[in-house]
């Protein structure tokens, strides 16, 4: 070779490396303004295209398991830049896992089809000629730049070389790509995470200050569906009473319909025909694609307004499943399994405000009846009548004392008959008092006070706008008196529709308040009264023939206060403690006279007369003696001694005697001169006799 050619030679291979410096110094510069790699290679190719010829140019990066590669080809069809897709390669007999292993690169002048891989993938894109050149930094080995020609024998050992040394410009530029890469991948993890802590954080928020379970959902509902993309979200829950789960809300976004499709009033959903009903029977979330739903009667609906995946998650508490959490979205498989530990956890959230909200409605509803109660029991006690004890000893009133003692403990209906004031409630009161349910509520109706359309709603309740002027709900007797004793009084008055109601009560325990569907039970016990002839108004078809004898599992019968006389000083004495006490005053005696004239009276208004008269005594007695209004006693009087043709009976001729003995002896009992002495009995005795034949002295005087 002359001179002249060698040092053309010498300067063309100055001038191609002086090229090809400059390139490493443009392909640095490239490097540093793509951060992805497609764009990456497809810049340093413009830059090395003038310098080395290839077809395609591919990164082969290692995976995570270190025994394979994952290629990324990029290659120039018609003047584009594209991406394609490897399958794995791997490291063990293969030419870029001969470049990893020794560092050097691995130049093929002529590829073959079925020879080492990546082999078939270049012969099936054209390539002839190859070369993998280690892709290696300072702190690990990333794989391998990839570089291919058409033609055979492409590449000298010059341009093997360059390619290296491009090659460690592009790991640097990998690895920047890669961390860059990792870096996007933690903020987007550390994104949802705070997206998810977000999501907590506005449901416990909302459980600390929401009690209503709407509107907590409501507050919820919104970042529940943007975490999870769904497009809508619902919350169902089990109602025990009729054994169905039922849709509680139902949340879809504003812009999305001017009325909500997916949430129909009374929406139930059987426990085998919907997949919350599947969910809620399992205890565990699931995902239902298309073809699952289609396979659920229940699912018709939500699949018509355009749900095509649901995702299902139980609201699981220490008590139970309380229902389930439930995300529909409009686009297929929108939904899965890693979704379910944070749906879980919003899930615990809400079943404990849903936990939360039913204790609340109960506690309020027994405040409610607390309430109630306490202003029942506070008219009771306005409209008492003082008694504290059935007061008596005659043997009319010791024998219904034992019939109150033999009923008491059961819980078997009571019908007290007698005369309007003779103390039917008393009796009453007292077999409540004797009875097991003594710590629960005795509620009383008196069935003739309450006007007939009103009295249905008295005894069994009704709900807000069941009728004209209810304005809110009101719990009846019955209800009220749950697992205590009803007192209807005047039972005679109930009218003959209302009747079969009633008698429900007493065979089912069972009722619906006024505008209400729902059954409620109740374990009340009934206590009737009347005063009037019961079997009467059955023989004239005024009561129900079915509930007289319902009612008259246990008859007791009140006397009249006229038959059981021998009381009326005991009673006497009782009222006026009693209202003397009241009006602060003291009542000590009451003359000899008075009491007889009480005695032999025959009270037509019983009890309640003769209280009613003694409180007006008492109003009107100025000093220690009682002063009773005889004038006032309208009605008849039994037989007296002053009667003309009367006949004197034992009882009355014992006080006369008793009296006048204490008269002759100046009301003095024991001695010598005494009452007892002169009437030949012991002291003792006779002041037995006194008591029961309420014989008082009309002044203070000194007592033996």
């Amino acid at each position: 070779m002359s001179p002249f050619h060698s040092s053309i030679e010498a300067l063309e291979a100055k001038y191609q490396s002086d090229a090809r410096d400059r390139a490493l110094v443009d392909v640095a510069g490239v490097l540093t303004s793509h951060a992805e790699l497609p764009e990456l290679l497809g810049s340093v190719r413009g830059e090395l295209e003038p310098l080395v010829p290839f077809e395609y140019l591919a990164v082969g990066l290692l995976r995570a398991d270190g025994d394979s590669f994952g290629l990324r080809l990029i290659a120039m069809r018609d003047g584009v830049v594209e991406e394609i897709a490897g399958d794995p390669c791997p490291i063990e007999g293969s030419y870029t896992g001969q470049a990893v292993r020794t560092g050097e690169p691995v130049y093929v002048p002529r590829i073959f089809a079925g020879g080492p891989p990546p082999s078939d993938i270049l012969v099936n894109h054209g390539i002839v000629s190859f070369c993998a050149v280690p892709l290696v930094t300072v702190r690990r080995t990333l794989g391998t730049l990839h570089f291919g020609s058409c033609a055979p024998d492409a590449y000298t050992p010059g341009d093997v070389e360059f390619m290296g040394r491009v090659a460690k410009l592009v790991a640097i530029a990998v690895e920047n790509a890669l961390n860059l890469d990792t870096v996007r991948q933690q903020q987007s993890a550390l994104k949802r995470e705070r997206d998810q802590l977000g999501l907590l954080l506005e449901v416990t928020n909302a459980v600390v200050t929401q009690l209503e379970i709407r509107e907590l959902f409501k507050a919820v509902a919104p970042a529940l569906r943007r975490c999870c993309r769904a497009d809508v979200a619902a919350l169902t829950l089990f109602d025990r009473e009729a054994g169905v789960l039922r849709k509680y809300a139902c949340d879809v976004p504003d812009d999305f319909c001017s009325e909500p499709p997916l949430q129909r009033p009374e929406c139930t959903l059987g426990l085998d025909a919907s997949p919350q009903g599947h969910v809620f029977r399992s205890g565990t979330p699931r995902v239902f694609s298309l073809s699952e739903l289609e396979g659920l009667p229940d699912t018709e609906y939500i699949r018509s307004r355009g749900i095509r995946s649901v995702c299902c998650v139980p609201l699981a508490t220490a008590q139970g499943t309380l229902g389930t959490l439930d995300l529909g979205a409009f686009a297929p498989e929108a939904f899965s399994p890693d979704q379910f530990g944070l749906l879980t956890r919003v899930a615990g959230q809400i079943a404990i405000a849903v936990n939360n909200a039913v204790s609340y409605k109960r506690i309020e509803e027994l405040n409610a009846q607390l309430s109630q109660e306490k202003l029942y029991l506070q008219d009771e006690i306005r409209s008492e009548h003082d008694f504290e004890e059935i007061v008596g000893r005659s043997a009319a009133l010791r024998r219904v004392l034992r019939e109150i003692q033999t009923v008491a403990p059961t819980d078997s209906t009571v019908l007290i008959s007698g005369e309007t004031g003779s103390g039917k409630e008393l009796v009453a009161r007292a077999i409540h008092q004797l009875s097991s349910r003594r710590d629960n509520a005795f509620v009383k109706l008196n069935c003739a006070a309450i006007p007939t359309g009103l009295l249905e709603s008295e005894l069994f309740g009704h709900e807000k706008g069941a009728f004209t002027g209810a304005i809110m709900q009101r719990i009846g007797r019955f209800e009220l008196a749950n697992r205590g004793t009803v007192f209807l009084d005047e039972i005679a008055e109930i009218p003959l529709e209302l009747q079969p109601k009633l008698l429900r009560v007493l065979q089912e325990r069972e009722f619906e308040r006024l505008g209400s569907s729902r059954t409620l039970r109740t374990d009340a016990r009934l206590i009737a009264a009347t005063n009037r002839d019961l079997e009467t108004l059955v023989e004239e078809e005024k009561f129900r023939q079915d509930l007289f004898y319902r009612l008259n599992v246990f008859p007791i019968h009140v006397p009249a206060l006229r038959e059981r006389r021998e009381d009326i000083p005991m009673l006497v004495r009782h009222f006026a403690q009693q209202f003397a006490r009241r009006m602060k005053k003291s009542i000590e005696t009451v003359s000899s006279e008075t009491m007889e004239t009480l005695t032999t009276y025959d009270w037509p208004g019983n009890i309640r007369e003769l209280q009613n008269l003694i409180e007006r005594a008492v109003i009107l007695s100025t000093g220690p003696e009682l002063h009773v209004p005889v004038g006032a006693l309208t009605g008849r009087r039994a037989s007296t001694p002053s009667a003309p043709d009367a006949v004197e009976t034992l009882e009355q001729a014992d006080r006369r005697h008793i009296v006048g003995a204490l008269e002759s002896s100046n009301w003095v009992i024991g001695g010598p001169r005494g009452a007892a002495a002169r009437l030949g009995m012991k002291r003792s005795t006779l002041q037995f006799r006194m008591r029961k034949l309420g014989i008082v002295r009309p002044a203070m005087r000194p007592n033996v």
